[in-house]
């Protein structure tokens, strides 16, 4: 901790808390460390230094190591994260962003800040962004010379809503938790992510592109474009496989008699996206599982498929595990067990890292 963060929460809170001894002095004889800013240093993985202030910036912008922790950030050769926190004309000064320029340009990352009310009562960007965005920030960091470095990545996610009139969708139950966290685990291995999204509420995930789209067309589309550069695909989402042949332009009021609506095949985004690029589908089934991910396989002429039985507990819509079974174009299976989604995703990401590598 540096001598300011002190003044705002004891060393005491954070080792109470931590169970962890809290390094407030680099030359402390009585401390486990024997030449703290060193040993630190070499143990560190990542450095995240949250929040980081005007004044942290500036001196470790021009490398300065005077307490703590600029010598153990001076003396490191891991990853640094920055996540800037102070008033909006601190954040927005000239020597403020010239110091994060030069940061950045040393390698580090820096997070935020956010945008919105400050302690001074301005409203504007200087706000510690939340934990949750952080962690995505730290993982980001840790992981951006990973197996996918250099690649980008497409992903789709969420079940896409075709209009009847203004007020009324055709859509499906799902969450788009699995897009979500195979995007997250691709992002997490290096690549340059692109995540088309029909999910609603889901937060974006940090250093993720991010293409809204609400209907099948609006995702082919937004899929057919982000596509042209890309070196993988993989539709997560859950497009509807039909969509009403005409939608009414004013609400379709309620009356006595039963309503028919004529619907028309959606566009198989699968069978239309075709390029120098790896094929990922999924499938979500109810019944005959292997059989008819076997069947889309062959048909969409897929690289692999992930499958999932949606009426297994722990596999279904907004669950967040899943248990998949894979299936390449050799239809070899692959079983895997009951995992989080992102350890799915991280399974099918092994997947496709071999098969660019072959």
């Amino acid at each position: 901790m540096t001598h300011g963060a002190t003044q705002f929460v004891t060393p005491l809170a954070f080792r109470s808390l931590t169970h962890r001894p809290v390094v407030t002095d680099a030359f402390d004889s009585g401390s486990e460390y024997a030449v703290e800013h060193v040993e630190l240093a070499r143990q560190a993985d990542v450095i995240v230094v949250a929040p980081a202030t005007v004044h942290t910036i500036a001196k470790l912008a021009m490398g300065m190591a005077d307490d703590p922790l600029t010598t153990t950030v001076v003396a490191s050769k891991a990853p640094l994260m920055m996540a800037p926190a102070m008033d909006a004309d601190m954040f927005e000064h000239p020597a403020t962003q010239e110091n994060l320029e030069r940061l950045r340009q040393r390698g580090a990352v820096i997070a935020g800040p956010g945008q919105g009310r400050l302690a001074s009562g301005l409203v504007g960007w200087g706000r510690l962004l939340e934990t949750p965005e952080l962690l995505g920030y730290i993982a980001y960091t840790l992981g951006r010379n990973g197996d996918l470095k250099g690649r980008t990545i497409v992903v789709s996610a969420g079940g896409t809503a075709e209009p009847i009139d203004p007020v009324r969708v055709i859509t499906n139950h799902s969450s788009g938790k699995m897009g979500y966290a195979v995007a997250e685990a691709a992002r997490d291995r290096g690549a340059r992510v692109v995540l088309v999204s029909a999910a609603k509420g889901l937060p974006n995930p940090p250093l993720v592109d991010v293409v809204p789209v609400s209907t099948a067309q609006q995702m082919c589309d937004a899929v057919l474009a982000r596509t042209e550069d890309a070196d993988a695909l993989i539709m997560a989402a859950a497009v509807a496989d039909y969509r009403p042949l005409s939608a009414a332009d004013q609400k379709i009021k309620k009356t006595d008699d039963d309503l028919s609506i004529a619907l028309a095949k959606t566009v198989d985004i699968l069978a239309t996206a075709r390029g120098d690029f790896v094929r990922v589908g999924f499938a979500a089934e109810s019944e005959n599982l292997v059989e008819n991910a076997r069947a889309k396989v062959a048909s969409k002429s897929l690289d692999l498929i992930a499958a999932n039985d949606i009426t297994s507990e722990g596999s279904g819509f907004g669950t967040d595990t899943n248990r998949v079974t894979l299936i390449d174009r050799d239809m070899n299976i692959d079983e895997l067990p009951l995992l989080t989604k992102y350890e799915v995703g991280n399974r099918i990401l092994d997947r496709v890292v071999q098969m660019f590598r072959a």
